[in-house]
């Protein structure tokens, strides 16, 4: 919870404070139950699962599968409306934007979201959608809709999305990466 705060903090300049975090922030109030209805998937406590996964959804407007796999300092900004599916996987310190879609394409079981890597910043209306992976560092455009893979350092934009290579040294990564970017 702790590293949720700070990556809030961090992400978000609008944010006064822990407390304020903690208890006026719909996206980590999401995240936060998340974490405890992904662990009782893991346990096959499924419906239990699905039943808190569905209040949060009513309580928040964000809507995570508990069977979605997400790493560490995630981040939902104004997350209203967000939705990630059952087979999404989300790297360490993402950060998405209300609107945005993590979508199947398929009625296959098995894998049909998408994977974000590490340090991937969605924008808010964004569509990524089916098996596909968007690299680490990368930055998907608002309202892109996003069908195919895009590597590492890339920026994502466009109906139907195509992926821009972005050649950055660390320093211009950081600033891409800073809220004020796509503010």
């Amino acid at each position: 919870m702790r590293e949720d705060l700070a990556a809030a903090k961090l992400r978000d300049p609008a944010a006064r404070g822990s407390l304020e975090l903690a208890l006026l922030y719909p996206g980590l109030h999401a995240i936060w139950a998340h974490r405890v209805w992904h662990a009782l998937w893991l346990r096959r406590w499924r419906f239990v699962a699905r039943t808190g996964s569905q209040l949060t959804r009513w309580l928040t407007g964000i809507e995570i599968h508990p069977g979605a796999t997400i790493g560490r300092r995630f981040f939902i900004d104004h997350g209203m409306g967000v939705v990630i599916g059952e087979t999404a996987e989300i790297g360490d310190d993402v950060m998405l934007y209300h609107g945005v879609t993590l979508g199947g394409r398929t009625w296959n079981k098995g894998k049909r979201h998408p994977t974000l890597e590490d340090g991937v910043v969605v924008g808010s209306g964004a569509k990524v959608l089916g098996p596909i992976t968007i690299g680490a560092h990368s930055a998907v455009g608002s309202n892109a809709v996003v069908t195919r893979d895009a590597p590492p350092d890339s920026v994502v934009v466009g109906i139907p999305a195509k992926a821009r290579p972005r050649h950055v040294g660390v320093e211009t990564r950081a600033e891409l990466a800073a809220p004020e970017y796509f503010i």
